[in-house]
């Protein structure tokens, strides 16, 4: 594994929507410290100050009304390690990684932080191959395109799991939990089912998205506006013994699974 073939970089820039003309300066963004010592760190840094600027532009001019706090915490959700593993996922990262063999026995090639440190290396890889900051733009636009869609600047800047997490937790109510019943797809064009259930209410609502994360927003988003429409948070129905019972329209999910 010294080097990268290039057939194989072709179909990583296919995904990437971007084709290098220096080779070489992409393995290095694939290269991480226990491989060489013509490592990723340094484009890393550079990725990560292009990533939070091509972020904060993005939400600059699609939403002029929101102030510069409300657009803070929005870029930190968006460009946080759980966000950049995903499209680390989707691009079929781990296939790419250059590590030592001890990083590799340890899972390192799976290690989110890992595959986050390295799509922020390609992003620096990006613009310094092509030396136009438009160019990066663009492909972090592209790659970020459907979590910048689920923003809500309505709701001070908070994506929908914080918004259902705080509004059971103010009312004394078990955190929802998050089950991916289906995969479809190739690795790097997945679509993903996930159920979110709110047990206390045995509220099941769904979410389908190109990612976990993405199919979790849309879930919880779909219970938090069930619960704030039935106006029965905190008061489930029971039967007198204690055992609470789904509320009229609470749809029920039956899980399955589906070949990928």
């Amino acid at each position: 594994m010294v080097m990268l073939m290039q057939a194989d970089l072709k179909v990583l820039e296919e995904r990437l929507g971007y084709v290098f003309k220096d080779k070489q300066l992409l393995q290095k963004a694939l290269t991480h410290r226990s491989f060489s010592a013509q490592h990723n760190e340094r484009l890393e840094f550079i990725g990560d100050s292009l990533l939070n600027c091509a972020m904060a532009l993005e939400l600059y001019r699609r939403f002029p009304a929101i102030n510069e706090g409300v657009m803070s915490r929005v870029r930190a959700s968006l460009v946080c390690q759980e966000a950049l593993h995903e499209v680390a996922l989707r691009l079929g990262f781990s296939n790419y990684l250059r590590m030592g063999e001890g990083e590799i026995k340890s899972g390192g090639s799976r290690r989110p932080s890992i595959l986050a440190d390295a799509v922020e290396s390609v992003f620096g890889a990006v613009f310094m191959d092509s030396d136009d900051f438009r160019v990066i733009q663009r492909v972090i636009g592209n790659l970020f395109s459907e979590a910048l869609a689920h923003v809500n600047p309505d709701k001070d800047g908070k994506d929908a799991k914080t918004q259902l997490q705080e509004y059971l937790q103010g009312r004394h109510v078990a955190l929802p939990e998050y089950t991916v019943v289906a995969v479809r797809g190739a690795a790097h064009q997945q679509e993903f089912d996930v159920d979110c259930f709110v047990k206390k209410f045995n509220l099941h609502t769904s979410g389908t998205a190109a990612s976990r994360r993405a199919a979790e927003q849309e879930a919880a988003g779909k219970a938090l506006a069930s619960l704030e429409a039935s106006g029965t948070v905190g008061k489930p129905k029971g039967d007198g013994h204690g055992h609470g019972r789904p509320h009229t329209g609470y749809g029920m999910k039956k899980k399955k699974t589906v070949d990928g």
